[in-house]
């Protein structure tokens, strides 16, 4: 799925998410988080992967978004794990128990970090943005959501 679509009987127009606004990025540091951080992720992968945006990191035969985000996550564990952080959760979402049941989410990821610090220098380190592509190739719309424990 790409660009937006407006659910069946209703006015709401779904646009995806994919990457985080600057309005986000400044509210999210404007929270003043101390402390470990987790993050939320809710994926929708695209039927096949689309790697028109990093052509070099495509495969020969076209491959699922799920696939694509495999690979992905085996590009990303090393260079999370070396900045503290860690993967927690990599779990096959589905249908809302509680929640509009006309919306999936195929995948769910916790990924927790030391600190918003940690979190910030992982996301900017070249070697890991290198393999970005697979995300970009792999997701139609997702949401992040920061956790922070509760005292």
């Amino acid at each position: 799925m790409t660009g937006s679509s407006k659910i069946e009987g209703s006015d709401f127009v779904n646009t995806p998410h994919l990457e985080v606004s600057q309005e986000a990025g400044r509210d999210f540091f404007m929270r003043g988080i101390s402390g470990p951080v987790t993050m939320l992720n809710l994926l929708r992968f695209k039927d096949i992967a689309d790697y028109s945006e990093s052509p070099e990191l495509g495969p020969r035969t076209p491959i699922s978004g799920a696939r694509a985000f495999d690979l992905y996550i085996a590009h990303t564990l090393p260079f999370l794990q070396k900045s503290g952080g860690s993967l927690d959760l990599l779990a096959d979402g589905g249908k809302w128990l509680i929640g509009p049941q006309d919306e999936t989410w195929d995948c769910a990821m916790l990924v927790r970090q030391a600190n918003v610090e940690s979190f910030m220098a992982w996301n900017s380190d070249a070697e890991y943005l290198a393999g970005i592509g697979h995300r970009t190739a792999a997701i139609s719309d997702s949401r992040l959501l920061p956790l922070v424990e509760r005292n």
